[in-house]
């Protein structure tokens, strides 16, 4: 490889123990004593550098590995000033949140991100047009770099709102979803596709027919985010519709995965086969919420309460986009198995189980008003399981390399 990637590979497993300790000191800090550091601060830096310097690094890297594996040729090199633009933005944007808030510095870093990402898809599509790898995964590739560039009005918009501090609350909250839906659902989701469809060579009209559904309904889908917004009727049944067709989508995609099953299982480690069903299973709970979410009473029950809302986040973030990108570069052999680094990623998915399981019995208990005694201390374990398993994988994927 590919030396040269295995080395942004290796950043992309530390980034993501960052990721989880920075969790953990958050859910310290919500049960415990902990007066330093600023909560709302903490939370900034834990989610911006989750998408930058965990997911879009990660996802970068395998989308130029893809690319590699068609043609041997490919100067990796060259992408290299794009992965370290991205990096030095994404530490800038931890350590300056942490620091200082929404401020300057890490709007200023916030903005070299977004740069990256624009030089990134600039450099890619160049070196798509020239590669040759499944042509549904090109399809899927190009959609996700589109959806990365269209979530930065998102940003820039609450970057505007930050530092004129003239902060609406309905305006802030459409920003926010608009960001994080084209994030979610646009970038991480149909990059995390199209790795999928390369690896298991998707062929056949059926995975057309899926993509396009997908394609279609992710504008529109957006609207399921600002349900409270009191939309027009024909706007509430366009997104309704967009709900339904990218359930549709996943049962085509799932059909299709069945037929050719072998293809997963063949020398495939018994975990690794788990945490794929585990990802397939997290993204058909989501696609049933999103339907559900359609239904007013629901909507407004979801939507009300915080830790619904932190729930269905960390289901898509941890449960479908982390594991996925965990499961693939094992599953492909970019890093190196061992029972050790087997073990942690049990362990990882086992954290990520119990943070879904406590979330979710805290905002049932919330439609009640009802309060879940020691939520906060179990929330707490679940990231520290969470840390220990990813701690394993770095230092045993690390040491193995």
């Amino acid at each position: 490889m590919k030396a040269g990637l295995q080395f942004w590979f290796k950043f992309s497993l530390l980034n993501l123990l960052v990721v989880a300790i920075i969790g953990l000191l958050m859910r310290y800090k919500i049960g415990f004593e902990f007066p330093y550091l600023n909560q709302k601060n903490l939370q900034f830096s834990h989610y911006h550098f989750a998408f930058y310097g965990w997911i879009s690094h990660t996802l970068m890297v395998l989308m130029v590995h893809c690319l590699l594996m068609s043609d041997g040729s490919l100067n990796v090199r060259k992408f290299g000033p794009v992965f370290i633009t991205n990096l030095i933005a994404s530490y800038g944007m931890l350590l300056s949140f942490i620091a200082f808030g929404y401020g300057v510095t890490a709007v200023v870093f916030s903005v070299i991100a977004i740069a990256a990402s624009f030089w990134f898809s600039i450099l890619y599509i160049k070196e798509l047009k020239r590669a040759v790898i499944n042509t549904i995964a090109s399809k899927w590739f190009k959609a996700a770099l589109l959806f990365n560039v269209i979530s930065a009005a998102g940003v820039f918009a609450l970057a505007y709102m930050m530092l004129t501090k003239n902060v609406h609350q309905n305006e802030y909250l459409v920003s926010v979803y608009y960001f994080l839906h084209f994030q979610y659902n646009g970038w991480f989701f149909f990059a995390c596709m199209g790795l999928f469809m390369n690896y298991i060579n998707a062929q056949g009209q059926a995975y057309v027919v899926a993509y396009r559904l997908f394609f279609v309904s992710c504008i529109p889908a957006y609207f399921l985010s600002v349900l409270w917004l009191d939309l027009p009727l024909w706007l509430y049944v366009i997104v309704m519709l967009s709900a339904l067709a990218q359930l549709w989508a996943w049962l085509l995609i799932i059909k299709q995965v069945l037929r050719a099953n072998h293809i997963i299982r063949n020398s495939l480690p018994f975990i690794l086969q788990y945490i794929l069903l585990f990802v397939g299973t997290a993204l058909s709970i989501k696609l049933l919420l999103q339907l559900g979410s359609t239904i007013p009473v629901i909507s407004k029950l979801a939507f009300g309460f915080r830790p619904v809302v932190i729930a269905y986040l960390h289901l898509v973030l941890l449960a479908i986009i982390t594991l996925f990108l965990l499961y693939y570069m094992y599953a492909v052999n970019i890093l190196t198995t061992s029972r050790k680094v087997l073990l942690g990623l049990l362990l990882f998915s086992v954290g990520v189980l119990l943070n879904e399981v406590i979330l979710a019995v805290q905002g049932v208990a919330a439609f009640t008003y009802t309060i879940v005694p020691l939520v906060n201390e179990a929330l707490f374990i679940a990231a520290l399981i969470l840390v220990s398993g990813i701690g394993i994988l770095y230092l045993y994927t690390i040491k193995k390399g």
